[in-house]
């Protein structure tokens, strides 16, 4: 299908994966709607997309709060109209053992990495079913696939990413509606350091993996050629497989490579 003249709402567009999939679906004609709490970069985002001569949306909104994600969609709907592609990218992680984390961010990134993107797919979809088209586009991470130890929580979220996405492909076999799971390993983010920042640590390490274009050129193929899921890198589509088979040797090894990747990272302990 022709994408010129479609309206694109991407979360997490304040930085990362978001800016780039915005300015992405931007250069093809796509309508984007930007979406994060720091308004600041979100009209920044905006005015190089306008400057390239494509149409953005500024609209700034903490999705943790139901509330905000419902004004969220009402704003674009009256403003561009019906939502086609949802990108569910907002997320953040935390880097720890589960028994340090605190109930309050534990909430946070339940209500953000979980609520929000379950919340956004149900006030987006009675649209796209009545237009008989549409794609969400769930990010995920690797980590659904194989739990992260120090990343507990984070893990569990995006294996619920996975398991709805996949649920929800096979519910709409068929018919014109699409959604996918996106599966990245590493990307060049900032996410490590909000995640050391959030467990009160300091992060002096550097992530080498893919980079936001990267993941922002897969997911406009992914809108031209649907699919369950996709994995950025390839190489990871093993992922699954690995956890089968080296489970158990994660299971005893856990903690020790919990230590060793926080001296990699130069993630410092607590004070």
């Amino acid at each position: 299908m022709s994408w010129q003249g479609k309206v694109a709402l991407v979360t997490g567009a304040s930085s990362g994966i978001g800016v780039e999939v915005a300015r992405r679906l931007a250069r093809e004609g796509i309508r984007v709607a930007l979406v994060a709490r720091r308004e600041d970069r979100l009209a920044d985002v905006a005015t190089r997309i306008r400057q390239s001569g494509g149409e953005a949306l500024v609209v700034a909104a903490d999705l943790t709060d139901e509330m905000e994600r419902a004004r969220v969609v009402e704003g674009v709907r009256s403003a561009y109209g019906p939502v086609d592609v949802l990108v569910n990218n907002a997320g953040f992680g935390w880097f720890g053992v589960l028994d340090e984390m605190a109930w309050p961010v534990a909430r946070q990134m339940l209500r953000l990495n979980v609520e929000a993107v379950v919340h956004l797919m149900l006030l987006t979809l009675p649209d796209m079913v009545a237009r008989q088209g549409g794609h969400i586009v769930n990010v995920g991470s690797v980590a659904g696939d194989i739990p992260v130890p120090g990343m507990a929580l984070y893990s569990a979220t995006k294996a619920f990413v996975d398991a709805l996405t996949v649920a929800a492909y096979r519910e709409w076999r068929g018919r014109p509606l699409h959604i996918t799971v996106v599966k990245p390993g590493p990307v060049e983010t900032e996410f490590f350091q909000v995640a050391a920042a959030k467990a009160g640590r300091a992060f002096t390490g550097r992530v080498n993996g893919v980079t936001p274009a990267q993941v922002a050129e897969l997911i406009w193929h992914l809108l031209n050629r649907p699919r369950r899921h996709a994995y950025i890198a390839g190489w990871l589509r093993v992922a699954p497989w690995l956890e089968f088979f080296t489970g158990p040797l994660l299971d005893r090894a856990g903690r020790l490579m919990l230590a060793r990747q926080m001296r990699r990272l130069g993630v410092t302990p607590r004070p």
